[in-house]
């Protein structure tokens, strides 16, 4: 997890600043995710069990049917078809399991290769977005944001 969290090509149009991270922090951050209730982490991982990336629902908010998406990958596992399993399994849960109703997600307008990602496996795109989302974004960003739905 530390390795991508390092990585300036694969943080470079995240709006968290990732190359403060310690070993320890993501340790805490994985021992933390085991009981929070308000956002589900799943660690992608290869049939070796390596770690290969996280998926994640944030913010789930089960009054409103409706989940923030995230997805980080390995470098090592880019263009391999694990983040659109990844993507598909999580999907799958926040709407069987979770019973909710939509899932939102952001890609900064310069991550061409997330852009071209989702485009490809028709994600819809969306303009539509809960306040409730949108107040965890600074206001200065919101031009650079392209939103994806899930329903």
């Amino acid at each position: 997890m530390l390795e991508w969290m390092h990585n300036k090509d694969i943080t470079k149009d995240l709006h968290t600043n990732f190359a403060v991270m310690t070993l320890e922090r993501c340790e805490q951050f994985i021992l933390d995710s085991w009981s929070d209730s308000k956002n589900m982490h799943l660690a992608i991982s290869d049939k070796d069990d390596e770690y290969l990336g996280t998926v994640s629902l944030k913010n789930i908010d089960y009054e409103k049917s409706f989940a923030e998406f995230a997805i980080t990958i390995r470098k090592c596992a880019m263009g391999t078809g694990v983040s659109k399993l990844g993507m598909d399994t999580i999907l799958e849960k926040a709407i069987k399991d979770l019973n909710l109703n939509k899932v939102y997600w952001c890609v900064n307008k310069s991550n061409q290769r997330a852009i071209k990602f989702y485009d490809k496996n028709k994600f819809i795109k969306t303009s539509n977005i809960p306040k409730k989302i949108l107040e965890r974004y600074p206001e200065n960003i919101s031009d650079e944001l392209i939103w994806y739905v899930h329903k």
